[in-house]
């Protein structure tokens, strides 16, 4: 059955800071790393979560759930975009923090890495704060599309490298290469067993990036 995501909360402050009853899966990484098109992609809907050509826009939480599989995407702010006030980052910061650190229903963190890059200090930091807080990460190399067949290769490789072993899920938001893969990954992170992830047209779509 394919899913799809609704947007049913946005936390701005920790006085919001409520978080549902349901295993949740958050999604990290760096202002520009295209999460916003991943969670569209992944949705099957253009508009559901704002894209912007300004890096450092999304200044919520955002608690996707996850029809009919009934757990829950949760959209961080990103992190390292310097020309955000040092208040503004700080504040971000700690919300973010907030929200990882004492989550019972807290499955996993899906950290987001653009697969054109080296490793980023910044997302080096945040693998290795999950890691040591002993929370489970799972890595997607974003914008697989824009890499070679090599460079994908070598990319996967030395991400599992740096996350103790486990290959990322290499996901482009434009060919849809790794939507079903990912999809398995988040339902495994959350604990069900063999679900059907995507329809026939996005099976067609990974097979055709392969």
């Amino acid at each position: 059955m394919r899913k799809t995501l609704h947007l049913e909360k946005t936390i701005y402050g920790q006085n919001d800071l409520t978080v549902p009853e349901a295993p949740q899966i958050a999604l990290a990484g760096r202002s520009n790393v295209g999460k916003s098109s991943l969670l569209n992609r992944l949705a099957g809907r253009k508009q559901l979560a704002k894209t912007s050509s300004t890096p450092g826009k999304t200044q919520s939480i955002n608690l996707y759930r996850v029809d009919p599989s009934g757990y829950y995407l949760v959209d961080l702010p990103g992190y390292g975009y310097a020309r955000r006030s040092k208040e503004e980052r700080a504040r971000w910061a700690k919300l973010i923090e907030r929200y990882l650190t004492g989550n019972e229903r807290l499955q996993g963190v899906a950290v987001l890495i653009d697969c054109r890059l080296p490793p980023q200090q910044s997302d080096l930091d945040m693998v290795g704060w999950l890691r040591a807080e002993g929370v489970p990460v799972l890595g997607v190399l974003t914008k697989a599309d824009k890499c070679t067949q090599r460079d994908r290769q070598a990319q996967k490789a030395r991400w599992a490298a740096l996350l103790g072993g486990q290959a990322p899920v290499l996901f482009s938001s434009v060919s849809g290469m790794g939507f079903e893969e990912l999809w398995r990954l988040f339902d495994q992170a959350v604990g069900l067993a063999d679900t059907e992830s995507a329809a026939p047209a996005q099976r067609q779509e990974t097979a055709q990036d392969a």
